[in-house]
């Protein structure tokens, strides 16, 4: 099977992030490139790894994280389907069929309900791109509309993000700490409640109930 690492260092899939980075960036968009895919891979890997699924469904999952945004230089409101046509495209003659169309459904799954989540490599990506929310996802040319812009605002005060899986209790929970000095706790439910439900349908596809907890503060 092929693997993560050769997943980067393929030159098609880096310059397809690489240039979906900078057409974000030309749109004014928080981060979207190395930075938050190699994020959103190691925590869909840490996800499969907790929820005890198999080393070849983690490897997968992280594939499938590393390579969900890669469509976005063509369009952002359908990235998710060129994404998995790319991945396609690039890697049919290199997987097995199964193992392309779980990765490639995933990919077109991660960012619009238009289809029921139908598989567990879906499932767990999209619960680790949407809990994507930090301070580094706030990019430099932003800083100077910080306080215009509410999901700038909302990433750049979130110190701390993380997502843990209890399978005893079959809950996975995202912890955040949020400095209430720099926006209120409503802010985030403003931007984010659309994902947070989203994660909620994974998490219950999965057999399990997400979780929020803010401040040590259990919300959801």
């Amino acid at each position: 099977m092929i693997t993560l690492n050769e997943i980067k260092q393929n030159k098609e899939v880096t310059e397809f992030i690489n240039q979906s980075q900078l057409a974000l960036l030309a749109s004014e968009y928080t981060d979207h490139g190395i930075n938050h895919v190699s994020l959103v891979s190691e925590r869909a890997r840490s996800i499969a790894r907790q929820m005890g699924m198999s080393l070849k469904d983690q490897e997968l999952c992280a594939i499938a994280g590393y390579c969900h945004d890669m469509g976005s230089f063509l369009s952002r409101s359908h990235h998710h389907y060129f994404g998995a046509l790319l991945f396609h495209q690039i890697f049919h003659e290199k997987m097995a069929p199964k193992e392309l169309c779980l990765i490639s459904q995933a990919i077109s799954n991660h960012d619009k309900e238009e289809m029921s989540i139908c598989n567990p490599i879906a499932a767990v990506l999209i619960l680790a791109d949407k809990s994507d929310v930090r301070r580094s996802r706030v990019l430099e040319k932003r800083m100077e509309k910080i306080k215009g812009d509410i999901h700038d605002r909302v990433n750049y005060a979130t110190k701390e993000s993380d997502i843990v899986v209890n399978r005893k209790k079959k809950n996975i929970t995202l912890k955040l700490k949020i400095d209430t000095n720099f926006v209120p706790v409503i802010e985030y439910f403003q931007i984010f409640t659309a994902r947070m439900i989203f994660c909620m349908n994974a998490a219950k596809f999965l057999g399990y109930k997400f979780g929020l907890v803010i401040n040590n503060f259990k919300l959801l």
